[in-house]
């Protein structure tokens, strides 16, 4: 007998062999590091933006926040049109038109003269980042063997967390020097580097049978959204939303502490941490479930934003940091691992999409409604406030949400076949 059976809904059957068990793979390496340029360049303008914003263009700290969280509404729009589609158009399509967009849009930062031509900029190279990078966490699945789920999307995700370290290092180090177009000119190459990466990668697509073509063509709720991952989207929602305050305001506060410099190396630290036990919690959640790093991420996340809020020296900023890396970004791609265990390969990519769509909406609302109760809270009550969310979700999760304790046969979970377009 093969040691890959299909079935009648096209799907391979995780039986045991050594090619499938393989994690490091081509593919895999590729569009991970793909991921990590998209979201590298993300990062590094969504903590410029609001200091840009304010310095350079007069707005307020309002307006500034909506600068940087009017990307997210871009990007969930993506997410929501993309995740439909992805299937229908093909993996390949979608992300090589995507990562085009992307860089049309990010050249197009040298032209933000005023803040409504910057939240235009904003709006439309986030609905190409929202477009890519829903492509790339479908696209990765394929190359993950289904007994290493977990372990797979933790270093899959670990690219995206490095990016959230490096990005904003790289645009709080670069800004004060360099200024905003020097950065804008290093994102764009970066961006045609990735670009050219897209096309040379082989991208391969699932097969579809007519039922789920029907399914991905239908016009409800259903078609745009997973309602089998809602909570633990409704959940990232918050922690996005926590973790928003570092993103929004991190380089405004440190500045105004003259901890400029160790706000840039916050995020080194952050990866550095996140970098470090990746590997320990992708292992951890194969053998014990989700909440053998969910309870923990929340409580780190907590500790990490209250540190942040009496900070009164570079050594506290950089524990907070490193503190804020053990919570968000374990959360992160463990919250990816429990949308793979929940639905069928052919709704991966609106099972994400779901996901990030409520992530990103925290990140996106964060920024803006945090700027509006500046004038209430300085930015160390605003870090307090935000503390408290991952202990509200701690709460939500322990009390709703039906984590399989007896950890599930992933070793059974489907896998999609790929196909070449």
């Amino acid at each position: 007998m093969s040691d890959r059976e299909t079935n009648q809904e096209g799907v391979v059957s995780s039986l045991p062999s050594t090619k499938n068990e393989k994690l490091w793979n081509k593919g895999f390496i590729t569009i991970t590091l793909i991921n990590f340029i998209v979201f590298l360049v993300y990062y590094c303008f969504v903590v410029i933006t609001a200091k840009f914003a304010t310095q350079e263009l007069g707005a307020s700290t309002a307006q500034a926040g909506l600068a940087a969280g009017i990307y997210i509404i871009g990007t969930l729009i993506a997410r929501l049109y993309v995740g439909k589609i992805l299937e229908l158009v093909g993996r390949k399509a979608v992300l090589r038109w995507g990562i085009v967009f992307y860089v049309i849009t990010t050249a197009a930062y040298l032209v933000s003269v005023n803040i409504y031509i910057l939240d235009a900029v904003r709006f439309f190279n986030g609905f190409a980042y929202g477009a890519v990078s829903t492509a790339a966490n479908a696209i990765v699945t394929a190359y993950i063997p289904a007994s290493k789920h977990g372990e797979g999307i933790n270093y899959y995700g670990l690219s995206t967390s490095l990016a959230a370290a490096v990005g904003p290092f790289i645009g709080m180090l670069l800004l004060p020097t360099v200024g905003f177009d020097f950065i804008i000119w290093l994102a764009t190459i970066l961006s045609i580097a990735t670009a050219i990466a897209c096309f040379w990668f082989p991208v391969k697509n699932i097969p579809l049978t007519e039922e789920h073509k029907a399914q991905l063509q239908k016009w409800s709720v259903k078609s745009f959204v997973e309602p089998k991952v809602f909570f633990i989207s409704g959940i990232a929602f918050l922690i996005g939303l926590a973790y928003s305050s570092v993103l929004g305001f991190l380089s405004i506060y440190a500045s105004d502490l003259g901890l400029e410099t160790a706000g840039a190396f916050f995020f080194i630290v952050y990866a550095l941490s996140v970098t470090f036990t990746r590997p320990m919690t992708g292992k951890l959640f194969d053998r014990h479930g989700a909440d053998a790093v969910m309870y923990p991420s929340f409580l780190f996340l907590t500790l990490g934003l209250f540190l942040l809020s009496i900070t009164g020296n570079s050594w506290m900023l950089l524990l907070a940091g490193c503190f804020v890396g053990l919570g968000y970004g374990t959360f992160m791609s463990n919250g990816q691992a429990v949308c793979l265990k929940e639905v069928d390969p052919h709704r991966v990519g609106v099972a994400l999409s779901t996901y990030f769509i409520g992530l990103d909406l925290g990140l996106g609302v964060g920024p803006y409604a945090l700027g509006s109760l500046h004038g209430l809270f300085d930015y160390s009550q605003i870090y307090i406030l935000c503390g408290l969310i991952p202990v509200v979700v701690l709460v939500l999760y322990k009390l709703f949400y039906k984590t399989k304790r007896a950890v599930a046969a992933v070793g059974t979970m489907k896998q999609p076949i790929n196909e070449e377009d």
